[in-house]
């Protein structure tokens, strides 16, 4: 049996070599007539010491169990539920009265067609509804000579002069074009010549009041145009016309009197008004 060595000088254990040296052992022991249980005992505390100090890379990797015997893999981690959109506003059947009297007041108000998607979102029924109601109001128009009538342009709807009455109109059109302008009308007239170009609702902000009649006024005479829609709110932008210099006998807007000198002194403002 071999001596005892420091654990620092000790070699790896070779399986073969500590087989070999346990059977030089016995046949060592036999021979001597030394063979007897203790020294086995002694040779078998040797070897377990031995097989307690291998290294951690050398002990035996424990089996994985046989696929039959793993245990069943878990359910899979549920995927959260999407947020439910909020519902749309049900949609209302309309009473065919309220249905064209909503309509006919729509478009009246409207500057370019109107599609019907637009009508039935704002009167929050459907558009098939909305289709109904736009041929029913057609016919009525027709069926009693209305002044007006309701024809489909493009993919809107849009209220018209009928063309029996084209001669009144132009006659009534011919006259004012030869009347005076109304102050409330100058007025206009002034802000949208020094502010184009200018949206209607700035105009109506600048005054104090609404211009969409004077404003008509003033298209209507030729004195102002519309010249395209703002970036930021989509209004119609306005600016005069050339025959508001050809009125007015100047050759650009840039002959029109400095503001400056027309403008109240700040103290008769503060009279007229003490709450500014």
């Amino acid at each position: 049996m071999t001596e005892d060595r420091p654990d620092q000088e000790r070699a790896p254990i070779s399986w073969d070599a500590l087989a070999a040296e346990l059977e030089a052992t016995r046949r060592e022991a036999e021979e001597r007539g030394e063979a007897d249980p203790g020294t086995w005992d002694a040779v078998a505390a040797e070897l377990a010491a031995r097989v307690g100090e291998r290294p951690a890379e050398e002990q035996p990797v424990p089996a994985l169990p046989p696929e039959e015997e793993l245990p069943p893999p878990g359910p899979p981690p549920a995927e959260p539920e999407p947020e439910a959109e909020p519902e749309a506003e049900p949609l209302e059947l309309l009473d065919p009265v309220e249905l064209l009297g909503g309509l006919e007041a729509l478009l009246f108000v409207v500057d370019d067609p109107v599609d019907e998607e637009t009508l039935a979102a704002a009167l929050r029924c459907s558009e098939e509804q909305v289709r109904e109601g736009l041929r029913a109001l057609a016919a009525g128009y027709d069926e009693r000579s209305a002044g007006i009538s309701l024809r489909r342009v493009g993919e809107g709807w849009r209220l018209y002069t009928r063309e029996d009455h084209a001669g009144v109109v132009e006659r009534y059109l011919g006259e004012g074009q030869r009347g005076r302008l109304s102050q409330a009308a100058l007025e206009t007239l002034a802000v949208i010549a020094y502010r184009q170009p200018v949206t209607r609702a700035r105009v109506s902000g600048i005054r104090g009041v609404g211009v969409d009649g004077v404003m008509r006024t003033l298209i209507t005479r030729g004195l102002v145009r519309e010249v395209g829609s703002d970036p930021d709110t989509g209004g119609g932008l306005y600016v005069t016309t050339p025959l508001f210099l050809e009125r007015l006998g100047l050759t650009s807007l840039e002959e029109l009197p400095p503001l400056a000198p027309l403008l109240p002194e700040p103290a008769t403002v503060l009279d007229e008004h003490p709450d500014v």
